[in-house]
């Protein structure tokens, strides 16, 4: 690796290595052996620019040679590209999971008119049972079974949440390899 600004830009936004670390997902061990010069794979330069929020070739105070200067571009053009399609790919499950919400209350008033009344609060009681608890466990499958296989698809990318169903800020659940 060239030479590393990490340590610049992670004091210029006042953070200590821990808090690098944890707003990253990188092990303490790894920044501070980044911070002296050590090589790092493309998903670790990734994570912690992420995290600094700068794109990954401003983590090097030079580029010594063009190959190197294309391949930092590179990096940051394909992280670009899996974080889209990682975010289209949650927006499409959030849709989903309206869409089955809207289906849940037309069926659920049409069930209430079919059987005229006879089935009382319980009807009632669908509607919210799916948007309150239904929401829950969907953000639960969401981070339990989807994110771990966006994150082996999409390595560069970092989970992001919606508020209604999915947070809007990237959350790191994982560590680099």
């Amino acid at each position: 690796m060239n030479a590393s600004r990490i340590a610049e830009l992670r004091r210029a936004r006042g953070w200590t290595q821990e808090q690098l670390s944890s707003a990253s997902g990188v092990a303490v061990r790894t920044i501070q052996r980044l911070e002296s010069g050590t090589d790092a794979s493309a998903e670790t330069l990734t994570l912690i620019a992420n995290a600094l929020d700068v794109p990954v070739g401003d983590l090097f105070a030079r580029v010594g040679t063009d190959d190197f200067g294309a391949t930092v571009d590179g990096l940051e053009a394909r992280r670009r590209a899996q974080q889209e399609r990682r975010d289209a790919t949650t927006e499409a499950a959030s849709r989903l999971f309206t869409g089955i919400g809207i289906l849940v209350v037309f069926g659920t008033l049409a069930l209430a008119y079919v059987t005229h009344g006879t089935m009382g609060w319980l009807v009632w009681l669908i509607i919210p049972a799916y948007w309150a608890a239904g929401r829950y466990l969907f953000r639960a499958f969401f981070r339990i079974v989807i994110d771990p296989r966006l994150d082996e698809r999409y390595p560069l990318s970092l989970p992001t949440r919606r508020s209604s169903t999915v947070a809007r800020e990237p959350v790191v659940t994982r560590t680099p390899r």
